[in-house]
């Protein structure tokens, strides 16, 4: 049940709030003055906060300020008879979600409080997500190999150097590039992805520099591309192999000049980004076959980091199938199944050539067609099955 308290120094509002309140199924708490409503709110947690501003020894803006302290900070609505606009712009900088004016209109409280409930749910639906995801993009593994890639990643973070990420297919590169943006002093600005496999060689200098309105048949308006919408922040190349020859030259300048001109336009526009680049490519053969720059690999690659196969670092299989066996069981809403040492030795052994993607489907796959327990027949009959 929704939990709202009453901060008022005056008995008659709080008890005509309640009323109203209970009367719609909220369940309410009071406070008769600034003090005892902070003591209350380090006691409980509260979806809403009620606050008069005008109040004796801790005013309703006082009330606001310590209350941004504490762990669980609910949505605050300040109620005055005395407001002003100073006031209420003043609260609402300090965190209040809206002001209202005594005596407060009846529908209007409603529909504040019902807004401010919205507003809580949102901001707690997006920390279980973003929770959710830092989870999805941890590296898990003790093996030698993986521990030293975490070394590195630690190491070059802070740099604003250029990393070149190499492996096979889903081996993770991406969680590389993602560790090493959180980890530097860029991580309050956006880590931009951009997939050079997935993006036709016709647009990926669009996708990359943006474009002007009228520049080519589609471009109906102006496009920001992923340098601009990286400034300050990262930007993510990966499968930066399957780029064209020509983005590669255009690339190549950017990193050079840290300018970039849109498709169609004539002005330069400055770009501060550290770029992160992927590829399952050997470059160094793409270069002896003209189909890589060589001056734009030496660009890229300040910092080379080798992600290894799954294979070379086997031992690190019974930690990545317990996270998948955790994921598994939050997605699907359901208990965590257990996993015998049979079953997961016959996955140690195993011959990986999809890597840590390919691992991630076979457990839930021994999810979906096992019993409780994962057993060793389970795992040889179904893990390897196609």
């Amino acid at each position: 049940m929704t939990k709202i308290l009453i901060i008022d120094d005056e008995k008659s509002i709080r008890h005509t709030l309640r009323e109203i309140l209970e009367y719609e199924k909220y369940q309410i708490e009071e406070a008769e003055n600034g003090k005892v409503g902070i003591e209350k709110l380090k006691e409980e947690d509260f979806d809403v906060v009620l606050c008069d501003v005008k109040m004796p020894e801790m005013d309703g803006i006082e009330v606001l300020e310590n209350a941004r302290e504490l762990d669980h900070t609910p949505q605050f609505i300040m109620i005055s008879a005395h407001a002003t606009i100073d006031t209420a712009v003043d609260a609402t900088k300090k965190g209040a979600y809206d002001f209202i004016q005594k005596p407060p209109d009846l529908n209007r409280l409603l529909l504040t409080i019902k807004n401010a409930l919205d507003k809580s749910n949102l901001i707690q639906e997006t920390k279980v997500l973003k929770k959710k995801v830092s989870k999805s993009q941890e590296i898990v593994g003790e093996s030698t190999p993986i521990m030293e890639v975490k070394e590195m990643i630690e190491k070059v973070a802070g740099t604003d150097a250029r990393v070149l990420i190499t492996g096979d297919n889903g081996t993770g590169k991406e969680l590389v590039a993602n560790a090493i943006h959180k980890l530097s002093s860029r991580n309050k600005k956006p880590l931009v992805e951009v997939n050079c496999a997935a993006i036709p060689s016709e647009l990926i200098e669009s996708e990359l520099f943006g474009h002007e309105k009228g520049s080519f048949t589609s471009a109906v308006k102006q496009r920001i591309g992923k340098f601009e919408q990286a400034d300050n922040g990262t930007l993510f190349l990966d499968e930066i192999g399957d780029m064209s020859l020509s983005a590669q030259a255009k690339v190549l300048r950017a990193l050079q000049e840290n300018k970039i001109t849109r498709v169609g336009g004539e002005k330069e526009i400055k770009v501060n980004v550290r770029v992160l680049a992927a590829t399952n490519k050997n470059l160094k053969e793409e270069i002896s076959q003209k189909r890589f720059r060589e001056d734009l690999y030496h660009r890229l690659s300040v910092i080379l980091v080798k992600v290894p196969s799954l294979n070379e670092r086997a031992e690190d299989i019974p930690l990545l199938v317990d996270k998948f066996l955790n994921d598994i069981a939050a997605d699907y809403g359901t208990s965590k199944k257990e996993i015998e040492d049979g079953a997961l030795e016959h996955l140690k052994k195993r011959s990986w050539t999809g890597n840590i993607r390919e691992l991630r489907n076979v457990v839930e796959r021994l999810v979906i067609m096992s019993e409780k327990t994962i057993t060793a027949s389970d795992a040889k009959k179904y893990a390897d099955s196609q």
